[in-house]
This record gives structure tokens, C-alpha cells and sequence, in this order.
């Protein structure tokens, strides 16, 4: 992972300075690029309501084989991390690889691993065309996120995503305020929630809604028919000051939980990290710009690296804490 984080640190340069520690800090206002939006508090949030949770650390047991297999949308994973989707490579992380390489290697490496990657959607239209060949050419092994664009142009994209051979199509209604969209002629917009369903009963696909943030707009995701939610705020980049995910996972997930599946996303960058998530209510969880670095440094060999780096991480927690099975983890691995 050095050589790829090193490979990856000269290839974005000027987009991304590939951090010690990736925490929004050096990186303010850095959008495009890998930053967060204005005074980065959202991005810097994620990470410091991770980092704010400790761990109760149980050894008197005799688990040390821990479970990390996971059924999250339909999906059978070897370990509940999800490569979160996260497209523009030229303008967002310096252009030195091609899209299509790019999603290909998030693609394949999450694959090869037993997971699953998603991919981005935006302008120029090639973002979206090279995540839809990537996707089609795994037999539909990825789920493409499409924004909330307005009806034309998002029933196409929608149709186009199903024509991938995807089960599962993600819709990043946490993209609603990018009023840059609509000066360059492609508005996005809020969907109510009887919108969504009629969108959702369009298409013969699961769907999973991604920017769920309070317990209210969680129970509104379930009356849309959804069958899962993204608890994300955007990875801080498109609102500043929000809470961080970790501080209100708890609550959120609680409001829904078992009627619909739950995935969270921000701050993630440790399996210790990922053990926390699940503790707070979530079933699986996203990762967005470790992954990017990792493809980018290493395309499809990074990417497997990464995945062995945290699901390696996830299983020393668990045997620290004392948690056999991911599917059981909960508040009491928590302090």
C-alpha cells in the first residue's frame, strides 16, 4: 500500500495530496479535487465522530476465526465494504489515469475480493458512459448511482443503468443542491418522496437512495420502496457544516431498522472504522476516497490491496472486541 499511496500521491498532484491521514484539512474548499465544499466542517466532521468513538476491548474469549460475510441488497459479500461511487478523474483527480480505467479497477478489484464497487455519474457525459461499458462488461457485478437529474434526463440514464445488467441502481438525491449543474444546462432536483416511488416503480431494479442524514428522511426512504439507504453526507461535499455520519448513525439506522438496509458512508478509512459503523446500526458500509487513491496508485492490484488491508484490520478488531460475526455487532462493542 506505500508504493501505491507514493504512485498515487505524484499521479494527483495538485488534486489530492494523499494525506497521512485523509481528514479534509489540507484540502479545504478543494472542489474539484478531492476536498470539501467551503470550510470542509462536513468532511472534517465524518472523520472526527469516528475518531470521538472507543471501543470496549473484550480477549477472554475463543473467537479467532471472526465472520466478515454479509448479504447487503441482494449481494453475498466476503466483507461488509462497498467502493462508494466517485467519477470525473480529469477534473477530480488530476487526469492522469482514463475514466475507463479508473472504473474498471474499482470494478475488478471489488470483484476479485468478493465485493462490490459503485460508480459516479456526472458532466461530461463520458463519466457516466465509461461507468455503464465498465459495469455491462462485469455481467452487471456493479451498481451505477445516476443524480437526481430532471425527468428526461434521468429516466434515460436510469434505463441505461438497468441495461448494464446491474440488480441494484443507487439515485444520489444528496446531489440536489448542485446548482453549478444548472448553469451548465442539466439541473438536478429534490424528489418528494411520492416521486421517488413512481420512479422506483418504473424499473424492474432494486433501488438505494444515498444522502440520508435524519431518522425522518430514513423513514420516508422506506415509503418510497427503496431497498436501501446510503447514510451520507456527500463525503462533506456539497454542504458544509453538517454532522459528522458517525454522531448520527445511531438514531437514523434505529428509526428503520429490518424494513430496509442500511449503509453509511463518511470518514471511513480503518476496518477499526468500519467496526464502528456497524455497531451503530449500519449493515455494510461505503468507502469513497481511499478507493480512488488506491486505484489510481495501483488500478485493479491496488483496489485488492486496499480490501485486504481493512478486511485484515476489521478481523483484528473483532477478535479484540470480541465479536464473532459482523452481522452481530452492536452498541456493546462500543464505549
Amino acid at each position: 500500500m506505500k508504493e501505491t499511496r507514493d504512485k498515487a500521491r505524484d499521479l494527483m498532484k495538485g488534486y489530492c495530496r494523499v494525506c497521512p491521514v485523509c481528514n479534509g484539512k489540507a484540502c479545504v474548499n478543494e472542489v474539484p479535487g478531492m476536498g470539501g465544499v467551503g470550510t470542509a466542517r462536513s468532511f472534517q466532521a465524518n472523520i472526527e465522530s469516528l475518531a470521538n468513538i472507543s471501543f470496549n476491548m473484550r480477549v477472554i474469549h475463543d473467537n479467532n476465526s471472526p465472520k466478515t460475510k454479509v448479504n447487503v441488497l441482494g449481494y453475498d459479500l466476503d466483507v461488509p465494504v462497498i467502493a462508494a461511487p466517485i467519477g470525473g478523474v480529469s477534473f477530480n483527480m488530476g487526469g492522469k489515469i482514463s475514466e475507463d480505467d479508473y472504473i474498471q479497477a474499482v470494478l475488478d478489484g471489488c470483484l476479485n475480493k468478493g465485493t462490490i464497487g459503485c460508480t459516479g455519474d456526472g458532466v461530461p457525459e463520458f463519466i457516466h458512459e465509461s461507468a455503464f461499458k465498465a459495469v455491462k462488461k462485469l455481467e452487471g457485478h456493479g451498481i451505477p448511482f445516476i443524480k437526481p437529474w430532471e425527468d428526461e434526463e434521468l429516466f434515460q440514464k436510469l434505463e441505461m443503468a438497468v441495461n448494464t445488467g446491474t440488480k441494484v441502481v443507487g439515485i444520489d438525491i444528496d446531489a440536489a443542491g448542485l446548482i453549478t449543474l444548472k448553469k451548465m444546462g442539466r439541473p438536478v432536483s429534490a424528489k418528494s418522496s411520492t416521486k421517488l416511488r413512481a420512479i422506483i416503480e418504473k424499473f424492474p431494479v432494486k433501488f438505494i437512495l444515498k444522502g440520508i442524514m435524519t431518522p425522518d428522511a430514513a423513514k420516508l426512504a422506506v415509503d418510497t420502496g427503496a431497498a436501501g439507504i446510503v447514510i451520507s453526507n456527500h463525503g462533506g461535499r456539497v454542504l458544509d457544516h453538517t454532522p459528522g455520519v458517525a454522531s448520527i448513525l445511531e438514531k437514523t439506522a434505529k428509526a428503520v431498522k429490518g424494513e430496509i438496509d442500511i449503509l453509511a458512508d463518511g470518514g471511513v478509512r480503518t476496518g477499526g472504522d468500519v467496526l464502528k459503523m456497524l455497531a451503530l446500526g449500519a449493515d455494510a458500509v461505503m468507502i469513497g476516497r481511499p478507493f480512488s487513491v488506491a486505484a489510481i496508485g495501483g488500478l485493479k492490484e491496488g483496489v485488492e490491496s486496499y480490501i485486504d488491508s481493512i478486511t485484515l484490520e476489521l478481523q483484528q478488531s473483532m477478535v479484540l472486541t470480541g465479536c464473532e460475526d459482523v452481522k452481530s455487532a452492536n452498541m456493546t462493542l462500543l464505549a
